[in-house]
């Protein structure tokens, strides 16, 4: 006979004991990652909750106030006279006990009291002065955010509006055609800045509705990449991954259809050096020239035109680009041959990761204690640690909003291509490694397209 399945929210606001604790991971960790993602788990063999696990659950409903060692007890005692729950469910009438139980489980996981205080002490207990929060699977995160008065989408973006940094730039505009293929999160304010310095741009996007206002604000829509390479003398790209940067080159209608000679090609997508080579040999091949220019920044420095550009391959190609570097960022570095600007910025990104995630770490263990976290980014603010990078994402994790700046998915992504590195030169990242671990978890917990600052929500439960 098949064990008991049971449908309902996911949902504990209690302080669990480390024997609960063992029987809840046990049944969280089948949750696959809709599961985890929606908040609820399903009747489908991949999350199941055995009616071993149900009584201990059930267990924390009635007991866990009174006497949180009964549920060891219980658990001992079941087991010692050799006659498991499960089997004494059996005998009676499965069908009509069944249905009991899961409607039961529905309203005893939705009503679970907050744990009185007790004399004991548990490693999990939380310190009697902080608020215990809701587990990281309770809701999705969305509503998670919504109900504590959170954004949690990214502000946007005003493309009318036109930053002081620029004016304060006294951009010269080349008079060639500038491609941009991709209006992300980055992609949106380097376009943006483009326009406003009097550059004239042919835009692509896989969503074309987010083409609609940058051509409202001056620039030209291509159908399909190839169409703005056809267009543009020189195209910039800025997409997700290596992946999604390979094949808007060598995809159906991409890049390599039309790239001839003279056409300037510009990799802006954070990708490996390896990918950077394939795709430089591809557009070279065809008589193009071709640049990798890595971004340092994050949305907002992308829309104030405060970036750093890091970039290595067709000298010429990088001169040529020159008025629209200076839109973007402010400064830009040349560092030789393609590849270089790929690694030098996974380099940079690994740093970025690890320093997040150490600060996610501090901030969860301040709260853990009974610190404010306010108070430890007010004193970092007066040490060594004074940088406005560090500065941001603590404040973030304080009020606990995670407004996308980097998402954490790309911090994610550059950590494993670093490792990926270190890898084939048989360098040793332990530091990364377990940091590239910690991201995976919090993406995986939908956490992906937030700010890279939201890995504290790994950290803290």
């Amino acid at each position: 006979m098949s064990r008991l399945h049971v449908i309902g929210p996911i949902f504990f606001d209690i302080t669990i004991t480390t024997a609960a604790d063992k029987e809840i991971n046990t049944f969280v960790n089948q949750l696959d990652e809709e599961e985890l993602f929606t908040g609820y788990f399903q009747q489908d063999g991949k999350a199941n909750l055995t009616i071993e696990q149900y009584e201990c659950l059930n267990d924390l409903t009635s007991n866990s106030a009174d006497n949180p060692s009964k549920i060891v007890k219980r658990t001992l005692s079941d087991k010692s006279n050799g006659v498991s729950p499960a089997k004494m469910a059996r005998s009676n009438s499965v069908d009509n006990d069944d249905k009991q139980k899961i409607s039961m489980a529905s309203t005893s996981l939705c009503t679970i009291s907050p744990r009185k205080p007790t004399t004991t002490s548990n490693l999990l207990d939380r310190p009697a002065n902080i608020q215990r929060p809701l587990a990281f699977w309770s809701y999705p995160h969305s509503c998670f955010l919504e109900s504590q008065g959170r954004p949690e989408v990214t502000p946007h973006l005003d493309l009318k509006k036109v930053t002081e940094t620029l004016k304060n730039k006294n951009i010269c505009p080349s008079p060639m055609k500038f491609g941009f293929l991709g209006l992300g999160i980055m992609g949106s304010g380097i376009v943006k800045n483009l326009l406003h310095s009097g550059h004239t741009v042919i835009v692509w996007n896989r969503n074309p509705d987010k083409c609609r206002d940058f051509v409202n604000a001056g620039a030209t829509q291509g159908q399909t990449p190839s169409d703005v390479i056809f267009a543009a003398d020189v195209t910039f790209s800025c997409i997700t991954n290596p992946d999604a940067a390979k094949e808007l080159v060598f995809g159906n209608c991409g890049v390599l259809a039309e790239i001839k000679n003279s056409k300037g090609y510009v990799e802006m997508t954070g990708i490996d050096a390896e990918t950077s080579r394939c795709i430089g040999e591809a557009i070279v091949s065809r008589g193009g020239r071709y640049l990798e220019a890595q971004i340092q920044g994050s949305k907002l420095q992308a829309e104030l035109g405060t970036l750093v550009i890091l970039a290595a391959g067709d000298h010429a190609l990088y001169n040529d680009c020159q008025s629209c570097f200076t839109a973007m960022g402010k400064s830009s570095f040349f560092i030789g041959d393609v590849g270089n600007a790929s690694m030098m910025n996974l380099i940079i990104q690994l740093i970025s990761g690890v320093t997040i995630a150490g600060l996610a770490e501090g901030m969860a263990l301040a709260d853990r204690v009974g610190l404010s976290q306010n108070d430890v980014v007010e004193i970092l603010e007066l040490t060594q640690l004074n940088c406005p990078w560090i500065l941001e994402k603590g404040k973030s994790m304080a009020e606990g909003g995670f407004p996308t700046h980097i998402p954490l998915a790309h911090i994610q992504k550059d950590l494993k291509l670093a490792l990926l590195m270190a890898d084939r030169m048989e360098q040793s990242l332990p530091l990364t490694a377990a940091t590239n671990e910690l991201f995976k978890h919090a993406k995986r917990l939908g956490y992906g397209g937030h700010d890279a600052s939201a890995v504290y929500i790994r950290a803290r439960f």
